[in-house]
């Protein structure tokens, strides 16, 4: 069958959206509509759209793809537009669709006896978050970008966030998916069963594939006790390997109701104290290392800060811990979160910076660490090591900034050799190079490099099944063939 016009293309999108549901840049001042769906979150990619469709109904979503399938249209689904790895921007030719999900945002079913929630792909995260608060219950993912991110992109990239020592990964979160195929065909499978035995699990493929195995446009999803109890603490260490101590101390003594163990170093107080407004170092002192680490239980009268109290006092007897400062209000609590969730944000307003994402086993984060600073020291004398993360779960974000008065072309210029140091060191600590952005466009040169051949055989074989003429988000994950 011969490809259709731009013209033929956008009338059939229209036929089964309809006007309102198709943006092609032709009308009146249309072009600034598309924009924010062309550029990706850290505007690595700029790319270029025939339309961007918004559906209302899975129904839509459906047809879309049935019509795209058959004229060999590309597509490529986004949903809050967070990716850190241009997983949901278009290429440059112009000739793919972005298919945005903002409009499948019903909650349709939520069940508290049955700790469970059914929600559509469109969801903002904190509108779940908030839709299981007022059942008395809890959805525990939570992202810096959970105000904006969306729930299908939660889904498609397997999202992690603070909580993950405690609940899991977004995939552990899941109960049942409703995804549109390729060819139009519609997987419903929202049941909630913790047990189902029943053959293949076929909606783990779809976790993570990062829409390019098909659309995610529901899911069922675990809810939990709400909490009702809060000890968080912002503690000085002097070293990685005092912080991973006091992981396992803090553990043992809780009865594992540690929920989020954040390691920071000293830089990233410093650039978050400089750049974000009302952020201020929570200790009088300077410390190389800190953590912020919280306890919490569903039981309000649980006494976690006793806990917390007593745990950080025999860790300062060991020297483990050299400081610490206990939220004594929910306002000290927003403080020392949002230290750490601005320093990301400190990092770009401080210059350039070259980012990994990787994760490591929790017991070698140390040694890990103080390999990777020595190889950087030596041979990036221009840029400053900045990494933190969620270290009760082994993913670190191991980034590099610019020093101060560097060149930050030249600096930038170095990514790849830094980026093939770095990732080869963890290949040696049996690590892995995306922890919880995903692959996106960014790195499907590293998944090429570092997955086993066997295992990128297998999910060619699988794309190749479910999107014989690949039209699923084209050349993220897997090279486009």
């Amino acid at each position: 069958m011969p490809p259709l016009s731009r013209a033929q293309a956008l009338g059939g999108l229209e036929r089964i959206l309809g006007p309102q549901g198709v943006l092609s840049g032709d009308a009146p001042d249309a072009g600034s509509d598309l924009e924010p769906y062309l550029t990706d979150h850290r505007r690595l990619y700029h790319g270029r759209a025939l339309a961007v469709a918004v559906p209302h109904t899975v129904a839509e979503v459906t047809e879309l793809l049935a019509f795209c399938n058959l004229h060999d249209i590309g597509v490529v689904p986004q949903g809050g537009n967070t990716s850190y790895c241009g997983g949901a921007t278009p290429d440059e030719s112009g000739r793919q669709i972005v298919v945005s999900l903002s409009r499948l945002r019903r909650i349709r079913r939520l069940d508290p006896l049955d700790y469970s929630i059914v929600a559509e792909a469109g969801c903002v995260l904190a509108d779940i978050q908030r839709a299981a608060d007022e059942a008395q219950r809890l959805f525990p993912l939570s992202l810096g970008s959970e105000g904006t991110c969306q729930l299908g992109g939660n889904l498609s990239t397997n999202a992690g966030g603070v909580h993950v020592l405690r609940y899991g990964m977004m995939r552990d979160l899941v109960l049942g998916l409703e995804v549109a195929l390729a060819d139009g065909r519609l997987l419903s499978s929202l049941g909630t069963l913790r047990k189902d035995n029943t053959g293949y699990d076929v909606k783990s493929l779809f976790l993570g594939a990062e829409g390019t195995l098909g659309i995610i446009t529901a899911a069922s999803l675990k809810l939990f006790p709400k909490l009702r109890a809060f000890a968080t603490a912002f503690a000085a260490v002097p070293d990685p390997r005092a912080a991973v101590a006091l992981l396992a101390r803090l553990r043992d003594a809780s009865g594992d109701r540690v929920s989020s163990f954040e390691l920071i170093p000293r830089i990233a107080v410093d650039l978050a104290a400089r750049h974000i407004p009302g952020v201020r170092d929570p200790l009088a002192a300077q410390h190389p290392w800190y953590v912020l680490c919280e306890l919490t239980s569903s039981r309000a009268g649980e006494p976690l800060e006793e806990v917390l109290e007593q745990s950080l006092a025999a860790a300062m007897e060991e020297k483990e811990v050299l400081d610490a400062a206990l939220a004594r209000s929910e306002r000290d609590r927003a403080a020392f979160w949002k230290l750490r969730e601005t320093i990301p944000e400190a990092q770009r307003l401080d210059g350039g910076s070259i980012k990994h994402d990787i994760s490591i086993p929790v017991a070698a984060i140390p040694e890990f660490i103080e390999q990777g600073s020595r190889w950087l020291a030596d041979n990036v004398p221009d840029g400053r090591l900045v990494a933190y993360g969620h270290v009760g779960d082994g993913n670190l974000h191991f980034n590099l900034n610019q020093a101060p008065g560097s060149d930050r072309a030249g600096f930038l210029a170095r990514e790849e050799p830094v980026k093939r140091a770095i990732h080869d060191l963890v290949r040696e600590f049996g690590g892995s190079f995306s922890a919880e952005h995903g692959i996106g466009r960014l790195k499907v040169g590293e998944l090429e490099r570092y997955a086993a051949p066997v295992e990128l055989d297998l999910m060619r074989t699988i794309k190749r099944a479910l999107d014989p003429r690949g039209i699923l988000n084209p050349g993220k994950v897997l090279r486009a063939s």
